[in-house]
Order: structure tokens, then sequence, then C-alpha cells
């Protein structure tokens, strides 16, 4: 089994300040942080475009995937190295015929194994489980089902294909989402909320101590 990876998504807000601290996210997470989200909301494309440049090259610099939330047409635009879907986004097979083959592209599945076989069976790259704990970044409300670390560990027993565990993971918790098979963990929170080498360096002593 290989060893879990860091998937980081970003805040909301990544003016300012953010380039550098990404720079120091990924120094301090190398051969931990495979993959970065950008994941801005209510800004246009052209905005969007502007505040992913400086972000790309970075994880371009680092050799970490560049992954654009949501927007098929973003992720066509900045030439990404794929795409994050959500349930309402299109579905994998045609954001594949715009993106081409070498495109990762991943989907929100939620708590739903059905959801993960349909998006498998579609060309999905990797499929996401959460909320798997509290989160302020993937809030899906009250009533959202949260998935059982089961999930994970059917997955990865019987599909190919990778799974990210996402929604509210920090150092603390991360344990039982690695060894129930999680192949990535997606963190935003935990990192940015913080001093982003702080919270680098104890996810990878959790991960890997």
């Amino acid at each position: 089994m290989t060893e879990t990876q860091l998937y980081l998504i970003s805040p909301l807000d990544v003016s300012g300040t953010f380039p550098q601290r990404l720079e120091r996210a990924l120094e301090a997470g190398k051969g931990l942080v495979t993959a970065f989200q950008f994941r801005v909301k209510g800004v246009d494309s052209h905005e969007a475009a502007a505040l992913a440049e400086p972000l790309q090259a970075i994880c371009a610099a680092h050799d970490v995937a560049f992954i654009v939330n949501d927007s098929v047409s973003l992720a066509k635009r900045l030439k990404a190295d794929g795409v994050h879907l959500g349930q309402d986004d299109g579905s994998p097979r045609d954001a594949r015929e715009e993106l081409g083959r070498e495109a990762q592209i991943g989907v929100t599945c939620h708590a739903s194994r059905h959801m993960a076989m349909e998006a498998g069976e579609a060309g999905a790259d990797y499929v996401a489980f959460g909320a798997f704990y509290p989160s302020t970044t993937k809030d899906k409300g009250p009533d959202a089902e949260v998935p059982e670390l089961e999930t994970l560990q059917w997955w990865s027993q019987i599909f190919e294909i990778p799974c990210v565990a996402i929604g509210g993971i920090t150092p603390d918790n991360c344990k039982p989402l690695i060894e129930a098979g999680a192949d990535f963990l997606a963190v935003s929170g935990a990192v940015w909320n913080g001093d982003e080498v702080a919270a680098i360096e104890a996810f990878a002593k959790a991960m890997r101590g």
C-alpha cells in the first residue's frame, strides 16, 4: 500500500501574502503534499485566473498537481493539471473531453458508495468521501450524512482508483482515516488557520510517525 499523501485545499481568500504561505507550506511538505486545489468563490473568471497564476507557478516548481475546484472552463483556460467536480459540476466524461487524457479529474461523493462507483465508471481519477469530521470549509449542513471509515476500507480493498478523505481533518484525528485506507487527506483550515509550516510538520509527524 502506498503512503497516504496530503492534498491541500486553498482558503477562499488567496490574495495578499497567500502565495508566500503556499510556498512555505510546499517547502515544508516535500514528499508529503502532492496536490493543491484552487478553491475560490464569487469572483469572475478573469480575477480567478489572475489569482491562480502565481499559485500555479509555485505548485509547478514543487512538482505539486494544481487542481481547479468546480470549473472545467477555468481549468482549461489555466491548463491546470486537473479539476475537482462536485455532484452538480458536470460529469467526469465531459470534463475528460474538455481537458484531455492527462487531466486529473476528481469527484465529490459525500458518503455515497453508489456515487463513487458511478464516478469511477465515468472515468474519475480519484473519488472524495467526506466530511468525516465537522468542517467549516466543506459545510454540508446538520443533516449531511457522515461517511463511515468502513467506506474507505471497502473502496481501497475493491478499487484501484485512489480515494480522498475530506472534512475537518487535523493532525490529531487523521490516523483512523489513514488506517482505513485513505490515499489522500484533503486539508484546508488545519493548515491555513494558523502557522502553515507548523501544521504541515504536525501532519508529517502524525502520518509518518
